[in-house]
């Protein structure tokens, strides 16, 4: 049952068109799914894969409403990265403006990665740095980065006034999904349901308001910044951003690309701001998909210098570390993918190059090739996922082999068209999956225990 309050504050923004955002929420919630570009394309998976063959959603040529979505987590395609399960309404968000490759681009709120991914697929020539605050939150994100092959991010959990003290005008996108009281989330979590209260409204826009101010100066000149919610409140959308436009000067709101304007609402104008129409509500009985709001705004073309305000923190291979990613390299790859060589924790990653490593609380930097045992590589499942094409030994599974239901199991296959020993790659149709060690015409499973099937 819808609170009473909402109810209230809903009926008085909508006037006449609440009953029908109230029969919208009366219906089951929509689940989407997002083809991932790094892993395979839309053509491909039309060929073969069940869950593009449903609706297609217009803002985005990637963006699918699968006929059936039970059980999405437990298919090959899931476990290999090629889609990724994504409310349509939250996918909406991204497709505001067109984001170019080779962008440097700040995910400010950054968990589970929904929307991270989806920038990831439009800069594989880019940067990407993943923010999470909240550290439980940013290992489920590192999760989701590695399962989708993201090779060029790095994962903090940091304050968003951290951020802005560590980064100035650096970025050409910011996007801020920032935490909200959910009332866009009703039909999809109870716990949504339960906890609100106007209270919680505005002290979430309060906290908004902060992380906006917070993330202004790392925004590029001519750079954008990206606000969203899942949340309808007129306080936590509108009134965020026209205190933030206040305070800063130096920005200006601008329209989103006309795919999302046709099936989104305008926003809610303040006397004297007519420019927040521009702003985007994408409301359950609009378009199929959660709450959303959306306000795309851009930094004006100013004398802002563009730098990092921290040395970087990386450390170098030793020498053994050095020697055995040299004879994996010789042994197991065509070649080393671009990068730079540093330790990660107990291990050893290829970070990307043009962002320095922060300070502290880094999750991820770039891909995580392994750890060195005994003079020895152990790779490490990101690096399967993310480089599996350059491993020389390959292992394909097709939909109908029965050993790819035993891999996802965690079971050792079988692969007599392998030849030799050593590491390999294991792919689903096209997409690297994960990998494992080819011994005697066997593989055994290097599958990580918990994304295994059950």
């Amino acid at each position: 049952m819808l609170p009473e309050g909402f109810i209230k504050r809903m009926k008085s923004l909508m006037g006449e068109e609440y009953p029908r955002l109230e029969a919208a929420l009366a219906e089951p919630a929509v689940r989407g799914v997002r083809v991932n570009r790094l892993k395979t394309s839309v053509e491909k998976m039309r060929l073969h894969s069940p869950l593009v063959q449903g609706e297609p959603l217009p803002y985005t040529p990637f963006g699918f409403i699968p006929e059936c979505s039970e059980g999405i987590g437990r298919t090959p395609e899931h476990h290999a990265g090629m889609v990724y399960a994504q409310d349509p309404g939250a996918m909406a968000t991204v497709t505001a403006l067109d984001i170019k490759d080779g962008w440097r681009v700040l995910d400010a709120c950054a968990a589970p990665g929904g929307k991270t991914t989806q920038i990831a697929e439009a800069i594989p020539n880019g940067l990407l740095l993943a923010n999470e605050y909240v550290p439980a939150r940013a290992r489920i994100l590192v999760s989701n980065l590695e399962r989708m092959g993201v090779a060029n991010a790095t994962v903090t959990s940091l304050s968003t006034e951290a951020l802005g003290e560590m980064y100035e005008g650096f970025f050409d996108l910011v996007l801020c999904d920032a935490p909200c009281s959910g009332e866009g989330m009703f039909r999809k979590y109870d716990e949504a349901l339960s906890e609100w209260s106007e209270e919680n409204v505005r002290a979430c826009a309060e906290r908004q308001a902060g992380i906006l101010n917070n993330l202004a100066d790392t925004v590029a000149p001519t750079g954008y910044l990206l606000y969203s919610t899942c949340t309808y409140s007129v306080e936590e959308n509108e009134g965020v951003v026209k205190h933030f436009l206040d305070a800063h000067p130096d920005f200006h709101l601008v329209p989103v690309k006309d795919g999302l304007s046709a099936v989104t609402s305008d926003g809610i104008a303040y006397e004297g701001l007519e420019d927040l129409k521009l702003t985007r509500r994408f409301y359950p009985h609009i378009s199929r998909g959660e709450g959303q709001y959306i306000a795309l705004m851009q930094r004006d073309n100013g004398e802002v210098l563009q730098r990092i305000l921290y040395k970087d923190a990386s450390k170098l291979l030793s020498k053994e570390e050095l020697r055995a990613v040299d004879d994996f390299v010789k042994s197991t790859l065509t070649a080393l993918p671009t990068g730079r060589l540093i330790k990660a924790g107990e291990g050893v990653a290829l970070a990307p190059e043009g962002l320095p490593t922060p300070p502290r609380s880094v999750f991820m930097s770039g891909v995580m090739l392994g750890e060195v045992r005994h003079g020895k590589l152990i790779p490490h499942h990101q690096f399967f996922s993310a480089y599996g094409e350059y491993f020389k030994e390959r292992l394909t599974l097709a939909r109908d082999d029965p050993r790819l239901s035993a891999y996802l199991r965690g079971e050792q296959i079988a692969a007599p068209e392998c030849r030799g020993s050593g590491f390999l790659a294991v792919f689903f149709e096209d997409a690297p999956l994960g990998g494992g060690k080819l011994s005697s015409g066997r593989v055994n499973n290097h599958y990580p225990k918990g994304l295994r099937n059950k």
